[in-house]
């Protein structure tokens, strides 16, 4: 198979997703502008290197990134160079492994994706599946076992370089605030093998599940099963716990796993309402989180905030990569009403960074009245003892800085891009 992985085509491939994706630099400082070069110059060299065993690792930097709960999560950045080649290794394994995959996993794979998964979950509820196991795998890509892992991809890849490959980087220390922490289990997130290798050992829990005839959905570390009664839930339950516990050697988070009813339980940022219709009785609808709201409002805030040195046009196309992506994530839901309160508040937060932007009072008398406002009134204003947030929210900006004059900056309502995607 090593073969294949270091073949022109295979790692041309690799080059170009990972040019696309982007990303930050490794330890090295490398750049991910700096690929194409240094394949030209060092592509030989590296593939001799992996064909002899002689091949170096890199540390791997850590980075830590905020969740939703206030607390952190743990990435790990590899070299440039070792996602390129990650990602090649990644193309030919999943070449190996993808077809016998279930169906019911839907994370990380061709023509799968987390929309898909929450409107299977909704048409199990629908169906009368509303006693639902929901298990929480405990820090499950710190925990995977490497031995299970790796005996796992043997049994379908019979070639030791390739397995001497993936192996190291499993064993690749993580490089946190200058100081290295060596590694015996875990599989780093943020490296290209990361997802697919999470499907190859949960795939294991897929198959268990299948052949017990439950009804169930994953996506990556996220599953859930969907019973008739409690009775059966606890069961199932427990049958899921000895499995992980025996055969793959994962934790479950006990604090955050449970059975639930579909008014309390949550996939993947979404949650479920009741319909009220008539002739609906038992059905539901699917809604956003609020803490995925919370969330998108917190990275809003963060890039509208006035102390932030940004030109409006780069404040507003950093909106948009944020909105954008979550709004397709999120697309299911019944957004209208809070988008347009967003929409609105959004605004403001605009308003009150050009305001703030003007600083002296001489210049914001002058670009008021470049706006249409009578001289004494623009005297007035610039003058004011007001906060800049008031002003934001009062006539003299709205009627000024208009939805209109904010689009011809660049400005896109969050709103009209929902209609887009949702129809």
């Amino acid at each position: 198979m090593i073969e294949q992985i270091l073949s022109a085509r295979n790692l041309s491939i690799a080059r170009n997703k990972v040019i696309a994706n982007k990303g930050s630099s490794g330890v090295d400082g490398m750049e991910v502008s700096e690929l194409k070069d240094f394949i030209q110059s060092e592509r030989s060299t590296v593939c001799t290197s992996i064909i002899h065993r002689s091949y170096k690792k890199s540390p791997i930097r850590g980075v830590e990134i905020p969740k939703g709960n206030g607390k952190t999560r743990l990435l790990g950045v590899p070299t440039v160079v070792e996602r390129w080649l990650q990602q090649a290794v990644s193309q030919q394994l999943a070449n190996r492994f993808e077809l016998d995959f279930e169906e019911e996993s839907y994370g990380f794979r061709p023509k799968k994706n987390a929309q898909q998964a929450v409107l299977k979950s909704q048409d199990y509820i629908n169906n009368g599946y509303q006693d639902i196991v929901d298990i929480d795998l405990k820090g499950f890509f710190d925990e995977v076992p490497h031995h299970k892992l790796l005996q796992l991809i043997y049994n379908k890849v019979k070639c030791p370089t390739t397995l001497w490959l993936i192996r190291k980087w499993l064993r690749a220390p993580l490089l946190i605030k200058g100081k290295l922490h060596k590694r015996r289990k875990g599989i780093p997130q943020g490296s290209p093998l990361s997802p697919l290798l999470s499907n190859i050992i949960l795939d294991q829990l897929d198959k268990y599940l299948k052949h017990k005839g439950y009804k169930f959905i994953r996506y990556a570390d996220d599953f859930s099963v969907y019973t008739t009664s409690k009775s059966k839930a606890r069961v199932i339950g427990n049958g899921i716990y000895m499995f992980l516990r025996d055969k793959l050697e994962l934790p479950i988070n006990r604090n955050k796993s449970g059975i639930r009813r579909p008014n309390t339980f949550k996939i993947l940022g979404h949650g479920f309402v009741p319909t009220y219709k008539k002739g609906a009785k038992g059905q539901y609808q699917i809604v956003v989180d609020k803490k995925s709201w919370q969330s998108l409002k917190r990275k809003l805030r963060q890039i509208t905030k006035k102390t932030k040195p940004m030109r409006l046009a780069e404040r507003l196309a950093e909106l948009k990569l944020i909105y954008r992506g979550w709004l397709n994530n999120f697309r299911l839901g019944n957004l209208e009403g809070k988008l347009k309160k967003l929409d609105e508040w959004l605004r403001n937060r605009l308003r009150y960074c050009i305001w703030a932007d003007w600083k002296k009072p001489e210049r914001k008398r002058k670009n008021l009245i470049r706006l249409g406002i009578e001289q004494g009134q623009a005297y007035a204003w610039s003058r004011t003892r007001m906060g800049g947030w008031a002003v934001a929210q009062s006539p003299i900006l709205k009627t000024t800085i208009t939805v209109k004059r904010l689009q011809l900056r660049g400005y896109e309502q969050m709103l009209y891009y929902y209609h887009k995607v949702k129809f």
